[in-house]
């Protein structure tokens, strides 16, 4: 809470600086509006907007028997509720987890997931997502998605102002309707940074003791990245600012300085997984239990 606490003042603040660059007090006033009104709705409906941006669809145990009963037995080990499960129609594997509290969560996976991982891989996956819940992550992690593109909607009036002549209330004039253009989304990168690395990591090892194998969900992490960088997340690519969300990076861009990834490297989140497998390798899963669930 406390985290969460601190992001929402700190966005209040860039809602506040951008709202003067554009408007002077007047703009200050109605900023602190916007960011007010977007921090209560960020709140109590972020995870909702999240899941209606990727078209999520809710199943239940009669749809997919299979799936419904893996995440139920899951969240029975982690001592928590048994989530909303969702299914996104996207060929890439990837999977996140959101909602303010464990008692209003829920897990979303894509149907490339689905198709392209073994039962195990899948259960490591779903461990992980609820280990996220446990530890409270979600609420950050979708306050920080509704935030960031709040912030994104600054640097579009900005460019509306700029594109009609600005605002004679401006303080700084066309600099300052420029600066909020460079400035906005920037905020939203640092909004993502600021979700710390830590919690992937927290996430990992949490998930591993769920299902209790920990090379499950690094043979997965393996697959995922795999899966990720070859096929695009067309959704993620329009809402870049929920990209955090996912186990591992669903955008293609990673030309980007590995300083400003929100996600840790690949690499170290297998090594530590295999670390507490006693240093092997594989889990010898086995992958001709794939397809589709239920």
């Amino acid at each position: 809470m406390a985290r969460t606490y601190l992001l929402m003042a700190a966005m209040t603040a860039v809602f506040l600086a951008a709202g003067w660059l554009m408007g002077g007090s007047g703009g200050m006033v109605i900023a602190l509006m916007i960011a007010l009104a977007t921090n209560v709705f960020a709140y109590w409906n972020s995870d909702k907007m999240v899941l209606r941006m990727y078209n999520a669809q809710p199943i239940t145990r009669a749809e997919a028997a299979g799936l419904y009963e893996m995440i139920e037995q899951l969240a029975a080990r982690a001592e928590l509720p048994m989530p909303k499960v969702y299914v996104i129609d996207e060929d890439q594997p990837n999977a996140f987890a959101t909602g303010r509290n464990p008692e209003n969560a829920a897990v979303a996976v894509t149907t490339g997931l689905l198709h392209r991982l073994s039962q195990e891989e899948v259960a490591g996956v779903m461990a992980h997502e609820l280990a996220h819940i446990k530890n409270r992550d979600t609420l950050t992690m979708t306050i920080t998605a509704t935030l960031a593109g709040a912030v994104g909607m600054l640097a579009n009036i900005a460019s509306m102002q700029m594109l009609f002549g600005g605002n004679r209330n401006n303080p700084l004039g066309v600099v300052g309707v420029v600066l909020t253009m460079v400035l906005a989304p920037l905020a939203a990168t640092m909004v993502q940074m600021a979700i710390s690395r830590a919690r992937e990591y927290k996430a990992d090892e949490a998930g591993a003791r769920i299902c209790g194998e920990p090379l499950w969900l690094a043979n997965a992490l393996a697959d995922l990245q795999r899966g990720a960088e070859r096929i695009d997340n067309h959704h993620a690519e329009q809402n870049p600012a929920t990209a955090h969300m996912f186990i591992v990076n669903p955008l293609h861009a990673r030309s980007l300085d590995g300083l400003f990834a929100t996600h840790p490297p690949m690499e170290e989140r297998i090594r530590r997984l295999q670390a507490m497998a006693g240093g092997r390798s594989s889990s010898g899963a086995d992958r001709s239990r794939t397809g589709p669930w239920g």
